[in-house]
């Protein structure tokens, strides 16, 4: 008789696919005896409470909260209904630098550095100036434009 064409590593390594395939089966029907897929309505549903976190409990119907449609704005709320902000902004000249024709004004108001071009100057400024100025919206971020001494 012929010898078998099956080594022991190819019989060894069927094995363990085997085995593998079996565990895998078993795995798959463990998973579906425990799911709760098809569970009641109510396991589904979740509540949120006065804090805004959600629960499984029902909310207590005595602390409900009418509240009336009318009250309730959607959107962003109209142009004319936002208070008037002046354009005209009050400052102090930290550095500038004549040769290179920039600078940088420290509002008064809120202590933050904006940049300032030579361009945007309608009188003529020194360090330590106190000045106004109108910002607007830069590449990098805001300029003062219009600025004048005071």
């Amino acid at each position: 008789m012929g010898k078998s064409q099956q080594t022991f590593s190819k019989t060894e390594k069927e094995k363990k696919k085997i085995k593998k395939r079996k565990e895998k089966e078993l795995k798959k029907q463990e998973r579906k005896e425990n799911s709760n897929k098809g569970g009641s309505f109510e396991d589904m549903i979740a509540y949120v409470d006065a804090d805004g976190n959600l629960t499984d409990t029902p909310p207590d119907p005595s602390q409900k909260v009418e509240v009336e449609a009318e009250s309730i704005e959607i959107g962003v709320p109209k142009k004319e209904d936002m208070p008037e902000e002046d354009p005209v902004r009050k400052g102090k000249v930290s550095f500038f630098d004549h040769s290179k024709g920039f600078g940088f004004i420290i509002d008064s108001e809120n202590n933050e550095k904006y940049f300032v071009h030579v361009t945007g100057l309608i009188d003529e400024i020194d360090e330590n100036d106190k000045v106004s100025f109108e910002l607007e919206r830069g590449m990098k971020g805001m300029n003062a434009v219009r600025v004048k001494q005071q």
